[in-house]
């Protein structure tokens, strides 16, 4: 596969049972594939795009020693800001180049998981920046519910199956600022070659050139949406889940040609973790004899430890 499907969610929220089926076959088979799909039809609207954008590119020209006050210690970059070239990929020494931020879970009707994670840090120079955030956040989670219950249903499970998993679940949205590149880059690209962590991501912001996935003959194909669509992804926690059904696809963000290094490049993906307690044992229904199961029983919580380890973001001890 040569590039990236594109679908439409209006068509699994209809009430017309072929299109929804379509759908589902449409979505299911392209994460099979590919593990990439471009979606319209999501919750998201144009102006609160624009507005997001708008906040995260005031937030990031803010000057260092503002930002800086955001980075909190000791939380593993899981809310508020992270420095420049402080995140590497697993199995690489050369920091991204990128800074970025985390909005977290708004947790409802549930005092315990509340306090399991950081609180949202807010930030005081931009009045708006937290409301506009938080907005996206919630129609990029409702938009992620319902791609997971079009997978739910491709891998003959309950439409519901991952609701009580993800409702409240460990979600981030990060935007990312890849700043202008001043000098040759010593070995390090703005995101190297990576699989994520989490179920499934939505990426805004994968309009121009520099996201590439890498298909099943190992080849780097662009993956580029229209404006109007989200880029979604496999992330490695439903491959481990659907036994590989699955694909989380390795994918990376190249350097921009030289003559457009002095140029920034915002993006801005929704993680979709569920809650830390969510085992992510291999689906009976996933495992045959052709395909016997390929990993070890694991959570949700135990396995992102695991991989925030990988990635430099918690040391070992914590």
């Amino acid at each position: 596969m040569n590039t990236i499907p594109s679908v439409d969610l209006r068509e699994f929220i209809s009430d017309d049972p072929e299109q929804k089926a379509a759908f589902v076959a449409q979505l299911g088979g392209a994460f099979e594939e590919i593990g990439f799909v471009a979606l319209s039809g999501h919750f998201l609207p144009e102006s609160l795009v624009n507005q997001l954008y708008t906040e995260i590119k005031r937030f990031f020209d803010l000057p260092s020693e503002v930002k800086a006050q955001y980075e909190i210690p000791g939380i593993g970059g899981q809310r508020g800001y992270t420095s420049f070239g402080k995140e590497h990929a697993k199995g690489r020494k050369e920091g991204d180049l990128k800074e970025f931020w985390h909005f977290g879970q708004y947790v409802t009707g549930d005092s315990e998981l509340a306090s399991e994670y950081p609180d949202n840090v807010q930030v005081a120079e931009l009045p708006e920046f937290n409301s506009v955030g938080k907005q996206a956040y919630q129609m990029l989670e409702k938009t992620a519910i319902y791609v997971l219950r079009a997978l739910a249903l491709h891998l003959d499970l309950e439409e519901s199956y991952f609701d009580d998993f993800v409702i409240n679940g460990n979600s981030i949205l990060r935007p990312i600022h890849y700043p202008p590149i001043t000098e040759e880059p010593k070995n390090a690209v703005r995101a190297a070659a990576h699989g994520d962590i989490n179920l499934i991501t939505l990426l805004m912001g994968a309009h121009g050139k520099g996201l590439q996935v890498q298909n099943h003959e190992g080849e780097w194909i662009d993956a580029i949406a229209r404006p109007d669509q989200l880029m979604i992804n496999v992330g490695d926690m439903l491959s481990r889940l659907s036994n590989n059904r699955l694909k989380s696809t390795i994918h990376r963000v190249v350097n921009p040609p030289r003559e457009a290094w002095g140029s920034s490049r915002y993006s801005i993906p929704f993680f979709m973790h569920p809650v830390s307690s969510m085992p992510l044992n291999c689906l009976p229904n996933c495992i045959d004899a052709a395909h016997p199961k390929a990993f070890e029983d694991i959570t949700a919580g135990a396995y992102l430890h695991e991989r925030l380890v990988e990635l430099g973001l918690v040391k070992n001890q914590e």
